[in-house]
């Protein structure tokens, strides 16, 4: 296949072509360090893109996906899923993944785009900077240096989709958690505008940082891996001693009960509300395209988002009212939305509580609230939530948490890991719900109608549930109204 910047190829299999790790910009280190994206060197032989790019720095290794390994810098890659008769172009979807902007790529086998161009799509995934690398605020560099290489692949999409039978006039991005975040970003930026025509967003993240938290931060980390916290000093600081550096201040603040809401969900990069790329709380900022008016958007959370977290372990858990009343505090929310959770769940352990009121502060009330906001701004908005549970033999139930949604809305609820994300392996009702949520997404990104009503009243929302052995239509939960007019006070660093 031709790009811009020289022949790549792939593979072909049943009709399929996967051209995997093409590079969209530069490696992001020597000269392009801490900088905006670089344009990818141009070159007249055929790359081998038989393989994933390497990942960006990261300590995580997730089941069945490469590990970063220091020295690795070609990781501003992406991968697409086409189809191999190139005459009718097909709409494009555009993953970006989730992972805290910290770990994760696109070569994990849960995001394997298959199924959806299977079904009708040319499927773009790609890499893109993170932790340190992507989100640390360096003096005299860009801020959301992982957000600039987004658009820069969605550029790469905009010059080069073509010659994979992708149409990009059609282009829908979608993504989870901090890909959610991302999306919501980039809906609100003014760089990004054209570049995509519709939005799917799962399970947003409310972290959005102001400019005074990434700075402390940044002395924190600096400080940690001994530079100083200039341009120079953390230059001088090698991509794994960031890494390692990260994990450390992430570390002691779990570990402090007193270091306020970072002692609970220990996520220290996010997108930095520059004034730039970020001008506002992208939750609260309609998308809307100066020529085109207000994108499509598809938003989907799952019921119990904070149980993975505390599944994982990644939080300490909190199980007692004093624990809960803290908690609230350290996040800013109102002593009488405890007390109200407290009504909701008469009789629940306080570990339920909590989870329930953690996962709606941090990932259902900014989701449910970007919908509201984008419908009154007039773009076209469905809302919807993921609540497949069941039991299982040992007792323990098996969860809609967060994440659970993403392999089967990709169809790839075989893949390696994912058996922990679902519960256990999939029986027949899981790959009809997969079914049905892979052709929602096909029919949203083809013609931005994914099979029930968009939203009409952000006050009284209809929401469609995704669950087995049926899906059906809800009206909002007894805790939406809680929230009304609240929201989490600014991060600040102790």
């Amino acid at each position: 296949m031709a790009t811009e910047q020289g022949p790549v190829r792939g593979t072909v299999t049943d009709g399929l072509r996967v051209t995997l790790g093409i590079p969209y910009a530069a490696p992001p280190f020597g000269a392009g360090r801490f900088r905006a994206p670089m344009p990818a060197p141009a070159r007249d032989a055929v790359r081998d893109c038989t393989r994933f790019g390497p990942v960006a720095p990261q300590s995580a290794q997730l089941p069945g996906a490469p590990a970063w390994r220091a020295g690795q810098e070609d990781v501003l890659t992406l991968n697409v899923w086409s189809a191999t008769d190139t005459s009718q172009p097909r709409p494009v979807l555009f993953w970006i993944h989730g992972g805290a902007y910290t770990f994760g790529s696109s070569a994990q086998p849960d995001y394997d785009g298959t199924a959806l161009a299977r079904a009708g799509l040319t499927v773009v995934t790609c890499n893109y900077r993170l932790g340190f690398e992507g989100f640390g605020r360096v003096p005299g560099f860009p801020d959301n240096r992982g957000l600039l290489d987004q658009i820069a692949a969605l550029e790469w999409v905009r010059d080069n989709i073509a010659a994979f039978g992708g149409d990009p006039g059609n282009v829908t991005v979608a993504g989870q958690s901090a890909g959610g975040g991302s999306i919501a970003c980039l809906m609100s930026s003014a760089r990004a505008e054209g570049l995509f025509h519709r939005a799917i967003v799962h399970s947003v993240p409310d972290a959005f940082f102001p400019p005074e938290f990434a700075e402390r931060l940044t002395r924190q980390v600096a400080e940690a891996a001994g530079v100083a916290p200039t341009a120079d000093g953390l230059l001088r600081a090698t991509p794994a001693a960031l890494v390692d550096a990260s994990d450390r201040v992430a570390a002691r603040y779990a570990d402090d009960p007193d270091s306020g809401f970072l002692h609970y969900d220990t996520v220290l990069y996010g997108p930095v509300l520059d004034g730039e790329l970020l001008k506002r709380d992208p939750v609260d900022t309609p998308a809307v395209d100066a020529a085109a008016g207000p994108v499509d958007l598809l938003v989907c959370h799952t019921t119990e988002e904070y149980w993975l977290m505390h599944r994982v372990g990644s939080m300490p858990p909190v199980t007692t009212d004093d624990g809960l009343d803290r908690f609230a505090a350290d996040y800013g929310l109102p002593q009488g939305l405890v007390a109200a959770y407290r009504a909701l769940m008469p009789g629940a352990p306080v570990l339920d509580v909590f989870l329930a009121l953690a996962g709606d502060a941090v990932f259902t009330v900014p989701t449910v609230r970007l919908a509201e906001a984008h419908a009154r701004a007039g773009g076209r908005t469905f809302l919807s939530r993921f609540d497949r549970r069941r039991p299982r033999p040992d007792g323990e139930p098996v969860r809609a948490w967060h994440a659970a949604d993403v392999p089967f809305a990709l169809g790839t609820l075989d893949a390696t890991g994912v058996d922990f994300l679902t519960g256990g392996p999939a029986d027949a009702g899981d790959h009809a719900l997969s079914r049905r949520m892979v052709d929602a997404w096909t029919a949203f990104a083809a013609t931005g109608e994914p099979g029930w009503a968009p939203l009409t009243d952000p006050a009284a929302p209809a929401v469609h549930v995704w669950d087995v052995p049926d899906d059906r239509t809800e009206g909002a939960s007894p805790a939406h109204a809680l929230w009304h007019g609240t929201r989490m006070a600014p991060p600040s660093l102790p």
